[in-house]
């Protein structure tokens, strides 16, 4: 009986909601309920007319009383006629906010799902929705999109490898390289830069590209056209930068720069050179002219050697292009675009330079000054250096404060004028020796900070060449440079050359071989430039032992740097060491003979201690650093001894 009233309880309410939806008898019998319907099917369906029945007279006896209560009640008539208003609808089942994945969540999912996948066809399969995304989003092939993909999470580096790729994914390296097809388009569209050097590849995100994913937006590559003559110019710089750094194929170099010109006719220097005989056939002597203009007006680069040139051309090209050069047979040099650089009367064969006709007819777009004025290349600007205080023993104090007097710009335009009108070299070289750590190189920047003077350094390293007879030109080069920097700038700058122990020591023996030949002809250089050097030149050492004498007269000023006197040290710790008492300060400079540099390190030292622990270290703490700072240990004797 039980189990009878149950059934029938069931089959009212599946006959209520399904009469009240409307469905047919046939449909009914689809139903799971449907085993309760029949055989008292037509009963059943005339007990839900007449429930439905009763719902709704109900329905309308509680409306027609709420009608009379609202005549005869002011308060409850505008109650009723707020309810009539009103749209009061069910509430709708709550469902979970939807929101549109981003381009890089996409990627991001991308990436999960390759780690370790082996990128096989299961992870196509799970990554299909993102991978589709990527493809469609960035009109890439979906290889494309995976691997693009890949570079991304690597894009924190510079030198991304194959091997790298394959590896994350977890598979062979073989596996990454069949896909170097989809790279390449990666890289033509510049989504991707490749750099090839030394028999390696290696890749790279650039930075514009991560900025379009940030924003949502697929990277696109905008032509570089209708640009302002500056624009351009910035352009072609990054481009020779480019190549230089071998991300640019010769090749693709050669289609840019074509793209370039076609893209700006509006400029002179577009239309002459397009316009130029040689245009259509050969193709080096655009790519030569272009960088003849880029150094010119980046670099004031009026003197270019082959060691210039030779990076931005294939090695079968670069060897076709000196031997022109040489001879003076290329195009440019018929069409007067540039000449062998004259040096003191005499033709360099190996310097070149644009011609004045070239200056003026390809550049006169151009603000040269203001565009060099940019680009100090090799200047530490005196502008950026911090000021120090700096403390010295007497006699170097003196000497010091009057060649910063000499070098002031009024004194040393007087000097200079009195010097010439004599007849006598008007150059001004200074050596600064002395032991390390005390102060020459920092004396240096806080005069030119003082006088108002770049200065233009000189990194030794970068002079020394494996190749025969290049380090003879990059020291000549050197040279031509500072000249040039003195000659457009209105105070001379300094010509530093820091620990110049490698160039200015004593001469070798000849017969000892090509590299003591190499470095005596180095010398030979520097010594008569020094002769004929129209500005300030300084060089510091710490081996004046080793100074070589032709050396030691050309250099008018001759100052030793000794280690600090006890006065000078106990200055020195109170100045870098403020919080330290004038009594530890003293008890520091008498207990250890450090030079400058040292105290400085060991003040260094404190102030990350100071930091790290949040407060000042003690003078027992200070006392340890100085001790660590010593490498050479007093020594123990063992045995005996009188």
């Amino acid at each position: 009986m039980e189990e009878k009233c149950r059934r029938t309880s069931v089959c009212s309410v599946g006959i209520i909601s399904v009469v009240s939806k409307g469905e047919s008898v046939e449909k009914i019998k689809t139903k799971k309920y449907a085993q309760f319907i029949f055989p008292q099917q037509r009963i059943l369906q005339k007990n839900a007319k007449n429930a439905i029945s009763k719902i709704r007279a109900v329905f309308l006896f509680l409306f027609s009383l709420c009608h009379v209560l609202a005549q005869s009640s002011p308060i409850f008539a505008q109650k009723f006629k707020d309810m009539e208003q009103s749209n009061i609808t069910p509430p709708k089942k709550k469902t979970e906010r939807s929101t549109a994945k981003t381009l890089l969540q996409h990627i991001e999912r991308i990436i999960e799902l390759a780690e370790n996948s082996k990128l096989d066809a299961d992870f196509y399969k799970k990554a299909k929705t993102n991978i589709n995304f990527v493809a469609k989003t960035m009109k890439l092939t979906e290889s494309q999109a995976v691997i693009f993909s890949l570079f991304v999470e690597k894009s924190d580096s510079n030198d991304i490898s194959i091997s790298e790729i394959a590896k994350y994914a977890g598979c062979r390296t073989i596996k990454a390289i069949a896909m170097m097809g989809e790279i390449d388009e990666l890289e033509k569209r510049r989504m991707v830069r490749c750099c090839r050097e030394d028999k390696t590849i290696r890749y790279r995100i650039p930075r514009e590209v991560i900025d379009a994913l940030q924003q949502n937006k697929p990277y696109q590559y905008a032509p570089k056209e209708n640009l302002s003559i500056d624009d351009f110019f910035e352009e072609i710089a990054n481009l020779f930068d480019e190549r230089y750094d071998k991300e640019l194929t010769h090749e693709a170099l050669v289609g840019e720069i074509k793209m370039l010109l076609a893209d700006n006719l509006h400029l002179s220097i577009c239309q002459q050179i397009k316009e130029m005989r040689f245009f259509e056939y050969d193709e080096n002597a655009v790519v030569l002219l272009l960088l003849f203009c880029h150094l010119f007006v980046r670099d004031n680069d009026d003197s270019i050697n082959f060691y210039d040139i030779e990076r931005y051309f294939e090695k079968g090209d670069f060897r076709y292009l000196k031997s022109e050069l040489k001879d003076a047979d290329s195009e440019l040099f018929d069409l007067r675009l540039i000449e062998n650089r004259n040096d003191g009367g005499f033709e360099d064969r190996e310097l070149f330079c644009l011609t004045n006709k070239a200056k003026t007819e390809l550049l006169g777009e151009l603000n040269i000054k203001e565009n060099q004025a940019k680009n100090k290349k090799d200047m530490i600007l005196h502008s950026t250096i911090a000021e120090k205080k700096m403390f010295y023993n007497a006699d170097e104090s003196k000497q010091i404060s009057q060649l910063a007097d000499l070098l002031a710009e009024e004194n040393f335009k007087s000097v200079n004028q009195r010097l010439k009108n004599k007849g006598m070299r008007t150059g001004f070289a200074c050596l600064f020796y002395g032991a390390p750590g005390t102060g020459k190189t920092e004396t240096v920047y806080q005069i030119a900070r003082q006088t108002g003077r770049d200065i233009f350094m000189v990194d030794i390293s970068q002079t020394k060449s494996m190749w025969f007879g290049e380090s003879e030109k990059r020291i000549k080069e050197i040279f031509e440079r500072y000249r040039l920097a003195v000659k457009n700038s209105e105070i001379a700058p300094i010509l530093l050359f820091n620990e110049a122990d490698a160039v200015i020591g004593k001469r070798k023996d000849v017969t000892s071989g090509n590299v003591a030949q190499t470095e005596n002809a180095i010398q030979n250089i520097i010594l008569q430039e020094m002769e004929n050097l129209e500005g300030i030149m300084i060089a510091t050492t710490n081996l004046t032992q080793n100074l070589d004498k032709a050396f030691e007269r050309r250099f008018l000023y001759k100052i030793e740097f000794c280690k600090p006197s006890l006065e000078a040290k106990q200055n020195i710790w109170q100045s870098i060491l403020p919080d330290i008492s004038q009594n530890d300060a003293e008890r520091l400079a008498t207990r250890f003979d450090f030079s400058g540099g040292q105290i400085e390190n060991i003040a260094r030292k404190s102030t990350v201690d100071s930091i790290i622990s949040g407060q000042e270290p003690a003078f027992e703490v200070l006392e340890d650093y100085c001790r660590q700072e010593k490498l050479e240990k007093e020594r123990v004797r063992i045995g005996f001894y009188s």
